[in-house]
């Protein structure tokens, strides 16, 4: 029997990020128990060419900055700050772990554990198994148990795709592109997320014809332009866009008004213009990335693949031709899916997820903050309003909904304004005076918040109003 503060289930990247600021506003000790073998999560499974689509300085743990906050001088990501690679993200998951959590004294690691659950015996006393030994170690958890894991991270090398292959048909998951024994004279991306953007882009710059690209997109996905998403030096035309975003909010008349205001705003960005995107998942991409994409021009709209044969690919809504010396690339697996929202704090369980759409590192580092520094549980719920992960298109509404709501709880409180300020994963809050142009902005802003969030909450209606019909 061992005994911690904290038990964290999981070593991903929620997981460090909220361990970090325990262990930094807190004498707090900590116990992290992961089945893989190394921290970082889901990174360590993740494709070889795989980056960062946010700047590496909103990724990582409070206390440690990722990257040398580089703007890139070339690529498709040229002019912006750098995005740390996947090598880079699980060598820095590393080095915190070794470097800073374990030789602090109060952080016991155990890698290679499968979380067994908790037993009822009058104290909340959990155990776990180890999957190389089966030995069994049970703790005493003296405030609370921290499920890192709800968000259910996946990617394709860490299950089978959910379409039949026949035999002799050359496939894999998209890791694979980078370790082929011989090239393919044609290649088929099978979905539609950052993955199959992300398949694309590499065979595009690895000078594979565009039209020796086909890629089956079952649903088209709104973007959002990473030049608009940057810290440092872009702070203010960051803050600027998304102060902009309320103002076409309340002036919308209707949903479909709304994001055509945001698509010639050039807040969110589309690959084709005459297909209306039915999915919003966060993916940022720059217009380079946008233009190069829009060059392959076999994209195929036919629903889901349901079976890839030596001739043929069946989909919901009809078949397209194959051939065995096509390599068929699979980018399924749902990365973030979007789980039911359960409280954050609920006893001696708490439970990470987003408080703040689409930023999961951010929202876990806060999240840790709101238990170090609040003691009433309505008061640390009332703060972590958990902002689900988008699927559809729609839910872009109730991101920024529910992003407006935690916010105006947020800003209300002195205390937690001053730390977003100083946060390094908060890149949305600067401890810079404004310049008197964003100053004008933020201004301007008051006249449009009040209407943008009553507008926002009329939409969320109507669409709650339509699924329920």
């Amino acid at each position: 029997m061992i005994e911690t503060d904290y038990l964290v289930i999981g070593a991903g990247a929620m997981g460090m990020a909220f361990t970090d600021v325990i262990l930094t506003e807190t004498d707090a000790s900590v116990v992290i128990v992961d089945r893989g073998s190394r921290p970082g999560g889901h990174w360590n499974a993740a494709y070889p060419f795989v980056r960062l689509h946010q700047p590496s300085a909103f990724y990582g743990v409070n206390s440690r900055p990722l990257g040398s906050d580089r703007i890139d001088t070339d690529g498709w990501n040229s002019g912006l700050y750098e995005l740390a690679s996947g090598a880079e993200v699980v060598a820095y998951y590393d080095q915190v772990m070794n470097q800073e959590f374990i030789p602090s004294g109060r952080v016991t690691y155990f890698p290679m554990h499968e979380f067994d659950g908790e037993r009822d015996n009058g104290a909340q006393v959990v155990h776990f198994r180890s999957t190389v030994t089966s030995a069994t170690t049970e703790v005493c958890v003296r405030r609370k148990l921290v499920d890192a894991t709800y968000m259910n991270v996946s990617v394709p090398s860490q299950r089978d795709p959910r379409y039949a292959i026949v035999d002799g048909v050359r496939h894999g998951p998209v890791n694979a592109l980078a370790s082929l024994s011989e090239p393919a004279d044609h290649y088929t991306v099978v979905g539609a997320g950052k993955t199959g953007a992300d398949a694309c882009l590499f065979l595009l710059r690895n000078d594979v014809d565009p039209d020796a690209i086909t890629w089956i997109t079952p649903r088209d996905s709104w973007f959002l332009d990473r030049a608009l998403i940057q810290p440092g030096a872009f702070f203010e035309t960051t803050a600027a866009a998304f102060i902009e975003q309320f103002r076409h909010v309340a002036e919308s008349t209707s949903i479909a008004d709304l994001f055509d205001r945001l698509e010639r705003a050039g807040l969110l960005l589309r690959l084709d213009e005459s297909v209306e995107p039915t999915m919003f998942r966060c993916s940022t991409i720059t217009v380079d990335e946008r233009d190069q994409l829009r060059r392959i021009h076999d994209v195929v709209r036919k629903g889901r693949v349901r079976t890839i044969g030596s001739d043929e690919i069946v989909l919901d809504e009809g078949t397209i031709p194959t051939t065995t010396t096509t390599f068929h690339v699979d980018c399924t697996a749902d990365g973030l899916e979007r789980r039911p929202a359960v409280p954050v704090f609920d006893g001696e369980r708490l439970t990470l997820q987003t408080v703040r759409h689409c930023q999961q590192v951010f929202s876990a580092a806060f999240i840790a903050h709101v238990e170090a520094s609040y003691d009433d549980v309505s008061d640390q719920n009332r703060l972590c309003g958990v902002v689900p992960h988008p699927d559809s298109a729609t839910d872009w509404i109730r991101t920024a909904y529910g992003n407006s709501l935690n916010s105006a709880h947020w800003n209300a409180d002195p205390e937690l304004t001053a730390w977003l300020t100083s946060a390094r994963l908060d890149g949305f809050s600067t401890e810079v005076p404004p310049s008197d142009d964003l100053v004008a902005v933020m201004m301007s802003a008051l006249d449009h918040a009040g209407p943008a969030l009553e507008k926002l909450e009329q939409y969320v209606a109507e669409l709650d109003a339509a699924e329920t019909a």
